[in-house]
């Protein structure tokens, strides 16, 4: 049988890994900038997540959601904690598009309405309703394909008001910080008036956090830098450090009812025990703040490298914008220099490296990187 050939893949077999480095098939050394599209969260192979998942496995690694599971518990604790939303209910799942799924079923469930909102350059997952919201035609079949999906342009609050006030609409949905469409931020008081906007009209407002939440940007979310406070919040990717997990973070006031929601694998004791490890890694090693930290100074010096160069982001969620499609540097970073990137179009090298890189780590991408930098737009420039 042959794989379904849906990726575009590199000639590199990843075999072993630990912390910010990926070591391949021939022993070549990687350093990860990109974590897996911003799957890790705290280094590969941490000890303690490690350990976590072994020790869990020798006990039971799966039961569904017809029994008591009390890791599922602890983990709610210790996220309601780290993340300041301790109030809020937890729904799990297994991935970042299963997760906008169930809000937004949710959404629409509490308000009775069928149009959801989202916006230019939106990615929100691959699956029904979620890939409805997204910003890429080339990906929405005719059966996704819903006038109920109303995409409107980013940081627009004149054309979501207009929408809203038609009181048709069940929910807003926005990324935290947008990554495939090359990391834009919202605006604070665009993400605050949404808030309003929502409370106003009777919708509500939905945080997708997939790729920006779990300390990623320096704060437990990046809605975080403002003072919104969503009815809904998403997550993925870093939540299980590589183990398939995904959840929702649902206000107080909605109540569930049986069979409301529901999965096979969400929340099995597997993915709890990978959570659980996740969280205390963050906490004890305080690694939102060194998110912050080591994101901040990537950012600083790589903008001092070049006129040419626009950076965006907020910790470790990084865009840079080169004046010249990035394939070839990517190429060089990659094949000459072993480090693993990611990218946001065709001008935007993405970094989304895990939460525990250190600062000699993050200097050695500098020098690399300045150096590649230089010599392709010196290439180019010259073959133009």
């Amino acid at each position: 049988m042959k794989l379904f050939d849906v990726y575009p893949l590199f000639d590199i077999t990843p075999v072993k890994a630990r912390g910010s480095y990926v070591w391949d098939a021939e022993g070549k050394k990687y350093l990860d900038m990109y974590g897996g599209h911003a799957v890790i969260s705290i280094g590969h192979c941490h000890e303690h997540y490690v350990s976590m998942i072994s020790e869990q496995l020798k006990k039971i690694g799966f039961y569904s959601n017809s029994v008591q599971n009390p890791l599922q518990h602890e983990l709610a604790e210790k996220l309601g904690k780290l993340s300041d939303y301790a109030d809020y209910q937890l729904f799990l799942c297994n991935s970042g598009a299963e997760a906008n799924e169930n809000a937004i079923k949710l959404a629409s469930f509490i308000t009775g309405r069928k149009k959801f909102i989202s916006y230019k350059k939106a990615f929100h997952g691959r699956t029904s309703a979620a890939v409805a919201l997204t910003d890429n035609p080339k990906i929405i079949a005719p059966v996704n394909a819903t006038d109920n999906a109303i995409i409107l342009p980013f940081n627009d609050l004149q054309a979501t008001a207009d929408e809203l006030r038609k009181g048709e609409v069940a929910a807003v949905i926005i990324e935290g910080i947008q990554g495939i469409g090359g990391i834009n931020i919202p605006e604070v008081h665009f993400l605050e008036e949404l808030k309003n906007l929502t409370r106003v009209n009777g919708s509500l407002l939905i945080l997708d956090e997939i790729q920006s939440g779990y300390g990623r940007t320096g704060r437990f979310f990046a809605h975080q830098y403002s003072s919104v406070k969503p009815d809904i919040i998403t997550m993925a990717k870093g939540m299980g450090n590589g183990f398939p997990m995904g959840g929702v973070l649902i206000q107080p006031g909605i109540q569930p009812w049986p069979g409301m929601l529901g999965t096979t694998f969400g929340g099995n004791h597997l993915a709890c025990a990978a959570g659980i490890a996740v969280l205390d890694v963050i906490e004890r090693e305080k690694l939102v703040a060194n998110a912050e930290l080591i994101g901040n100074y990537l950012m600083k010096e790589i903008s001092n490298m070049s006129h040419d160069i626009q950076v965006r982001g907020k910790g470790l969620m990084i865009g840079i914008e080169c004046q010249f499609p990035i394939s070839d540097l990517r190429k060089e970073l990659l094949y000459k220099h072993h480090i693993f990137t990611g990218v946001s179009g065709q001008q935007v090298i993405r970094l989304l490296p895990a939460l525990s890189m250190k600062k000699e780590e993050a200097d050695l991408f500098l020098s690399l990187f300045a150096q590649s930098f230089h010599e392709v737009s010196a290439s180019l420039k010259k073959n133009k």
